[in-house]
């Protein structure tokens, strides 16, 4: 495939149209992405039905995320061992069973191990379709171009599905998206069935030398960091023993993991990948721009339930305008990063004005009788910023770090950007408000008593109701502020410093020179073993 001239996907049988053909993988990588072990659009419906708290179904959400991360590092190795029909078919099958676990089971154990099956096979599926129309989407292998598709497709499935989802679980009952998800992925099935053959376009390579031990290592790591996270207000933090265990499993499997990358030929992550200035560094600033994004979770949805008294549909709508934001992005990222070669440092201007924007909108506008239409120009600049600061921090890594390890650093970076940091600043700024909330409401009913003239009239439960909202707001207000001052002192620091990467053509190597250099590894394998 790589090879032709004229691009086409040899993977499919002939009566498949050309034209069609890579329209077909986009819609079977869509598919792929709009399954999943659980649904946290639906959180408080799976956790009354199953009997569950929502931290339960949290974790198999984060699971799932972790379990995607992780597979980047083998993407390739499975490329090289499985056909694209065998692949795709291995995918919807086990996806298809994780879902029917998923929705008749009520153990968290089993739940959250399904959903870490689940995004394994998910990104697999999704990889599969996407490395199979890279040369369609881009003849010159550009990444800057692919990253442009692959954030855009991704972003956009994730709001279609949560909009998917609330609907389904409105009009019928949240077990019917598992059902309609069964029903796409059996649809996937019986087309590659037909319309996929059996055929090897590349040597095939078996699945040796790969560290799986490292990779369970890996995935324990990050999974004791979520659980830490998830349930930590739950449980009351560190004075709770759960947390203190899974604390001390995340410190001793990270050392146990350092230990054997500085001993074994090929680790499943190679900590070379820390010695590239781009991996440490956008791994630092993804925890910052996720803490400086985390009122979409912990202040935007408890503002407009808890205050605006929206219903579910009205807030998944909300999507829609991110979404709108997402294809923003992404179309000016492609014209102006990725084709007139922007540099980084202006990108990342554009894309931290965007979240500054953002914040100052929430802080001057949260009010008690907020308009639905108010709220659309900080949720379009919220999609718009996250997606730039993706597509230029993905790129970064990929002009620096040696192909070899390339996909250890992809791995490296979409743990945070998918799951830790969202969990740490999901956890931090939700610690921050319940505190913030407790002291302004003591110091606004300090003063209520029998005697003040302004709570005589007024019975003590709904006195409480007034004083706790307004104590909301004003928290809501004050942790804006500081988070607005965290964002000018990054963007003035994005402004005045000086970027050392400079954007140019980000060739992605073909599937030949891949092959070649997994082969070489191998054969030094056989000859140290």
């Amino acid at each position: 495939m790589h090879n032709q001239e004229k691009f086409s996907i040899g993977a499919m049988r002939d009566f498949v149209p050309e034209k069609l053909r890579p329209w077909i993988m986009i819609l079977i990588a869509v598919v792929f992405q709009f399954s999943g072990g659980v649904y946290l659009a639906v959180v408080s419906e799976m956790s009354g039905a199953l009997a569950l708290r929502s931290e339960d179904i949290m974790m198999a959400g984060y699971a799932s995320m972790v379990s995607m991360a992780l597979s980047f590092a083998i993407m390739f190795r499975l490329k090289f061992r499985f056909t694209s029909r065998t692949a795709l078919l291995i995918c919807a099958i086990v996806i298809v069973l994780c879902n029917l676990v998923c929705v008749s089971t009520g153990n968290v154990v089993i739940l959250v191990l399904a959903s870490f099956v689940a995004g394994f096979f998910r990104m697999w599926g999704t990889f599969e379709c996407n490395s199979s129309i890279q040369l369609w989407v881009t003849p010159k292998r550009d990444m800057a171009v692919f990253f442009c598709y692959i954030f855009l497709m991704v972003n956009a499935c994730i709001q279609l599905s949560g909009l998917t989802t609330v609907c389904v679980t409105t009009w019928i009952n949240w077990e019917y998206m598992h059902w309609l998800v069964i029903a796409l992925l059996l649809g996937v099935i019986v087309f590659v069935l037909v319309g996929f053959q059996e055929r090897r376009f590349m040597p095939f390579l078996p699945l040796y030398g790969i560290d799986w031990l490292g990779g369970l290592l890996w995935g324990i790591t990050v999974l004791s960091i979520v659980f830490v996270g998830v349930y930590g207000e739950h449980y009351d933090w560190f004075a709770s023993p759960h947390i203190r265990l899974g604390t001390l499993i995340a410190v001793v499997s990270l050392l146990l993991n350092i230990a054997r990358a500085l001993v074994i030929r090929h680790p499943y992550i190679d900590l070379s990948i820390w010695t590239y200035k781009p991996v440490w560094l956008t791994f630092l600033l993804y925890i910052i721009i996720d803490f400086l994004l985390a009122p979409q979770h912990v202040l935007e949805h408890f503002y407009m339930e808890g205050v605006l008294h929206y219903d579910s549909l009205h807030i998944i709508s909300m999507n829609w305008i991110v979404l709108l934001g997402i294809v923003a992005g992404s179309v000016f990222t492609y014209y102006t990063f990725a084709r007139r070669k922007w540099g980084y440092r202006k990108m990342l201007v554009f894309a931290m004005s965007c979240i500054t924007v953002y914040l100052f909108v929430f802080y001057f506008r949260v009010d008690y009788n907020l308009p639905k239409s108010a709220l659309c120009l900080p949720v379009f600049l919220r999609g718009v910023g996250y997606v730039v600061v993706a597509i230029c921090f993905l790129t970064s890594i990929s002009g620096c770090v040696p192909f070899r390890i390339f996909f250890h650093a992809v791995t490296t970076q979409t743990f945070v950007s998918a799951t830790l940091g969202g969990v740490i600043g999901n956890a931090l700024l939700g610690r921050i408000l319940k505190i913030v909330i407790n002291r302004n409401a003591m110091l606004l009913g300090a003063e209520l008593d029998n005697v003040n003239p302004a709570a005589v009239d007024i019975p003590l439960p709904q006195l409480y109701g007034v004083v706790q909202q307004q104590a909301i707001i004003v928290s809501m207000k004050e942790i804006f502020g500081w988070l607005i001052i965290l964002a000018l002192f990054c963007l003035l620091l994005f402004v005045l410093k000086e970027s050392g990467l400079h954007m140019g053509n980000v060739i992605h190597p073909k599937f030949r020179t891949i092959r070649h250099v997994i082969k070489h590894e191998l054969r030094l394998d056989r000859l140290f073993k």
